[in-house]
């Protein structure tokens, strides 16, 4: 398992709750969760902290805010922070109103994201 299948358990039931349609692609070792097609958040087992991040798509108004609590880390797989993007230790979503708090953030930044440029099939 290269990803917290029961963390995964917890997104899926929330946004379903939330009543917001998505879909889900295994990617890095990890999953990531897409609404609209664009990506919203996911959950990476990081091999340097040891545990399970939420890896959370929050935008550039609230990334400098979020990212001065403790919980929070840069989103870092290339030595260079990917601006817009965090990552939440355990300690950040440990219960369901915590987990509630960051996909909140990430559905009210997903309307205004960017979708990713599709990449065309060679015949």
């Amino acid at each position: 398992m290269a990803y917290d299948e029961y963390l995964a358990d917890r997104i899926r039931r929330q946004l379903k709750e939330k009543r917001t349609a998505f879909s889900e692609l295994k990617m890095m070792g990890g999953l990531c969760f897409k609404v609209d097609d664009k990506m919203l958040c996911g959950i990476h087992i990081d091999k340097k902290y040891g545990d399970s991040l939420l890896m959370a798509r929050i935008g550039l108004d609230t990334y400098e805010k979020e990212l001065e609590k403790s919980e929070c880390l840069p989103m870092d797989f290339t030595g260079r922070p990917m601006k817009g993007y965090i990552f939440v230790t355990p300690d950040g979503f440990d219960n369901e109103n915590d987990l509630s708090y960051w996909l909140d953030l990430c559905l009210t930044f997903n309307p205004m994201a960017k979708a990713s440029k599709k990449k065309k099939k060679i015949k």
